[in-house]
């Protein structure tokens, strides 16, 4: 999506709504960025919102995704356009959804874990 706002996230939850199992129930941990906690937001009745504290990047493994992104395949470009800012995203995506064992280790917390 071009956009990080509340319409797009209402699609985001209604494609996540229909991907659990009939039954199930899902709790979806999201930082504080306003369109994660709109009072426009559509919420579908088998999905639930845990918000994280605020300025805790610690506590949100996705922070530690984006950071391993940029200093992997986004850092040190000139983008010569919007469609190849995101032809690179997503070249840079696919590299790391074809190694599930490095997105379990950046998103690995070892306190999660107990010792």
């Amino acid at each position: 999506m071009p956009r990080c706002n509340t319409e797009a996230m209402n699609l985001h939850l209604a494609e996540i709504a229909a991907q659990i199992a009939p039954g199930a129930h899902a709790a979806l941990l999201v930082d504080q960025a306003g369109w994660h906690l709109s009072g426009r937001l559509v919420m579908p009745p088998n999905i639930t919102l845990i918000p994280l504290p605020a300025k805790c990047p610690e506590l949100n493994p996705q922070e530690n995704v984006w950071q391993f992104l940029r200093d992997n395949w986004l850092s040190n470009r000139i983008f010569k356009s919007y469609d190849d800012v995101v032809d690179h995203c997503c070249e840079a995506w696919n590299n790391l959804v074809d190694q599930p064992w490095r997105i379990m280790s950046i998103g690995l917390r070892n306190w999660a874990h107990g010792s």
